[in-house]
């Protein structure tokens, strides 16, 4: 399995970072907060996983060990994917989501898209034990990228939560609150966290 990749990163989307390794352009999927911190033409160290299919080769990619420790476990459980285990990643991370399935927080689960009550219960039920021998997520070893000037990380949130499974008025809704809340200089990755805390409620 390919564990990390470390390399200067050639393109930045808004799930999505190529990781420039040995002459090779490697394309690592990733949660929309993991992507904004990463900066064109610096270097970067992600943790990863390889997710192998009968017509492909995917390769998911993480600010840290735990990140990725939780989006392996939560493919355990029957019907979860790795579209969907990184959706859960994207809107609560590896320590929220460990408090979520050892308190059998379920309505807390609900708020993550493609996850219904039902599935939450599931969750709770095979991953309660499973987590408790995570370890704590580490620092992002990702760089972080401030905001450029003007505005145009409302576009960029916008879009990354749409791409998570809500609508473009929630979307649009919850970047006005984010904007409302956040600092002037904050990150585009805090944004991004701000505007998902706001649809959770």
């Amino acid at each position: 399995m390919i564990a990390s990749v470390r390399g200067v990163v050639g393109h930045v989307g808004l799930d999505r970072v190529v990781v420039e390794v040995g002459g090779v352009g490697m394309l690592v999927h990733t949660t929309p907060a993991t992507a904004a911190a990463c900066r064109r033409g610096q270097e970067t160290l992600l943790a990863t996983s390889l997710v192998v299919r009968e017509d492909s080769l995917t390769l998911y990619g993480f600010s840290g060990g735990a990140e990725r420790d939780m989006f392996e476990t939560v493919q355990t459980v029957s019907g979860v994917g790795p579209r969907l285990a990184l959706a859960m990643l994207s809107v609560m991370g590896p320590d929220e989501l460990a408090g979520a399935f050892a308190a059998g927080d379920t309505k807390a689960l609900t708020a993550i898209p493609g996850v219904g009550a039902k599935s939450a219960q599931r969750l709770v039920l095979e991953l309660r034990e499973k987590v408790a021998a995570l370890g704590a997520p580490g620092s992002p070893a990702a760089t972080a990228v401030p905001a450029a000037a003007g505005e145009p990380w409302r576009e960029q949130v916008a879009e990354a939560l749409v791409g998570l499974g809500w609508s473009s008025k929630q979307a649009g809704e919850a970047v006005e609150r984010a904007a409302a809340q956040a600092p002037a200089d904050a990150e585009v990755s805090a944004y991004l966290r701000l505007a998902l805390r706001e649809l959770r409620r």
